[in-house]
């Protein structure tokens, strides 16, 4: 198999990071992004919300994308329009401008992260290891978004946040212009589109992401919110149904009939939820009980994301020598103790102290990713690598959500009623109860990662003509 060069390595790992790191960075920039363009906090909030919700519409469109014009084709077209979105964000002269934007800017990297898996993975045969560079970036991107965001609007204002695309996603196309035809497999001339598995399983996803996020503000039990809620669950549920029935649907649910990838994909969806938890809450209390700045909280916050993806790296050569359960269980154990450490915070905490608990609680996350994810892709042939990395990313988009969501309105709840740190502590006992949860559960993973017949489960797919193996 032929060696990728910096370049070509670039080309895969600089879309990823990009879309990751816009997800967060403009957090930051809310406050000055309204005073700027005159607009009222609530309407400036949507340059966030905005971008998000589009995302996870385009996540739906990826699998067909990628079967109809090929994997390398709809990255490179994604990384461009990214970019070109970019560039727009920054000229942007309002806030409605900014807005659209911001839509256009999260559609486009939709495809990104799933596509560059699939390829990387793809490369790997049946390992299906993360390299060790694509695991690092991936698991920084979420934590150095803020601290980059700080960093940039101080020496020259929020438009850098957008503009530092640029010069990153050019290098990027041109290693993706070099990579050799044989990274991804070829386009399926036979895709046909799935519109009514689109329209059920994007606009169901949009309302139960925005549905989750009303609810930080409004509470769960809000009409609007219970209703957008409502409608967003049934329509994902319809498109559970639907799915099985029809050829080439939006995205392929045949990896829900393996029970043991359907397990590692419930586990992957617990772990995102404990990890990003404490990155999403931890810094409304360094900043309002501890009162450190956001830019010290970001500095806190970067040593995990370092260290998760070193532990990638050294979860996959451990699973590999003491095996998946083992490796899985005892990390779940781990991320159980580590989230204890946050009952230890107080207002007078030092961040070194909290820093180092988000370290202990990161390399427990980054030993068991790797593994949950190898045995979750394991039944899957190259060509449906697309389809398993979409519904990753849609079940850790739904769970992360939610399940913050719900943790951020109890300790909201509870904060009044208790206080903020005794609030924080029964977070932490909620996230080390899931942790428990979820190592009982690893037990019944396989000892080893599958070795599933790839080359049978390809040749079915072939010959079924592109026909959905669950609808047979």
């Amino acid at each position: 198999m032929r060696k990728l060069s910096p370049l070509m390595q670039l080309g895969l790992l600089a879309g990823p990071l990009l879309t990751m790191v816009d997800s967060s960075i403009v957090n930051v920039a809310v406050p000055d992004i309204a005073a700027e363009l005159h607009a009222d906090l609530a309407t400036a909030q949507w340059v966030v919300s905005g971008y998000l919700l589009a995302l996870a519409a385009g996540l739906t469109t990826t699998s067909y994308l990628a079967r109809r014009f090929g994997t390398m084709r709809v990255y490179a077209v994604a990384l461009a329009a990214f970019l070109l979105a970019s560039a727009g964000c920054a000229a942007a002269p309002g806030i409605g401008g900014l807005i659209a934007a911001r839509a256009v800017q999260g559609f486009a990297g939709a495809p990104l992260v799933p596509l560059a898996m699939s390829v990387l993975l793809g490369r790997q045969g049946r390992e299906r290891r993360v390299p060790v560079a694509a695991g690092l970036l991936f698991f920084l991107a979420p934590a150095i978004g803020p601290s980059l965001g700080g960093l940039l609007i101080a020496a020259g204002g929020w438009r850098w946040i957008f503009l530092v695309n640029l010069p990153i996603g050019a290098l990027a196309l041109l290693g993706v212009r070099r990579l050799p035809p044989e990274v991804a497999p070829t386009a399926d001339g036979h895709a046909r589109p799935d519109p009514v598995g689109l329209l059920l399983l994007s606009v169901g996803l949009v309302g139960v992401l925005f549905g989750a996020s009303r609810a930080t503000g409004e509470g769960w039990t809000d009409p609007g919110t219970m209703v957008t809620l409502g409608v967003g669950v049934a329509l994902l549920l319809a498109y559970v149904w639907w799915a099985p029935r029809t050829r080439d649907p939006a995205v392929d649910l045949t990896l829900l009939r393996h029970g043991r990838s359907a397990l590692a994909l419930v586990l992957s969806v617990t772990s995102s939820v404990v990890a990003f938890a404490a990155v999403f809450l931890l810094p409304v209390f360094t900043q309002s009980v501890q009162r450190h700045s956001a830019f010290a909280t970001g500095l806190a916050l970067l040593p995990q994301g370092v260290i998760t993806g070193v532990g990638t790296a050294l979860g996959q050569r451990l699973a590999a020598r003491h095996g998946v359960r083992y490796l899985v269980v005892t990390g779940f154990a781990v991320l159980a103790v580590a989230s204890s450490g946050l009952l230890l915070l107080t207002a007078a905490t030092p961040l070194w102290a909290t820093s180092l608990i988000l370290a202990g609680r990161a390399a427990a996350i980054g030993f068991g990713i790797t593994p949950l994810l190898s045995v979750m892709l394991a039944p899957l042939p190259d060509a449906k690598l697309a389809d398993g990395n979409t519904l990753f990313n849609i079940a850790q988009r739904l769970g992360g959500s939610i399940g913050v969501g719900i943790l951020g309105s109890l300790l909201a709840a509870r904060a009044v009623q208790v206080g903020p740190v005794p609030a924080f502590h029964e977070i932490g006992l909620v996230l080390s109860g899931l942790a428990v949860a979820a190592a009982l559960l690893a037990l019944r993973l396989p000892t080893r990662t599958p070795e599933v017949a790839l080359d049978t489960i390809g040749a079915r797919s072939a010959a079924g003509a592109g026909h959905n193996v669950a609808g047979e």
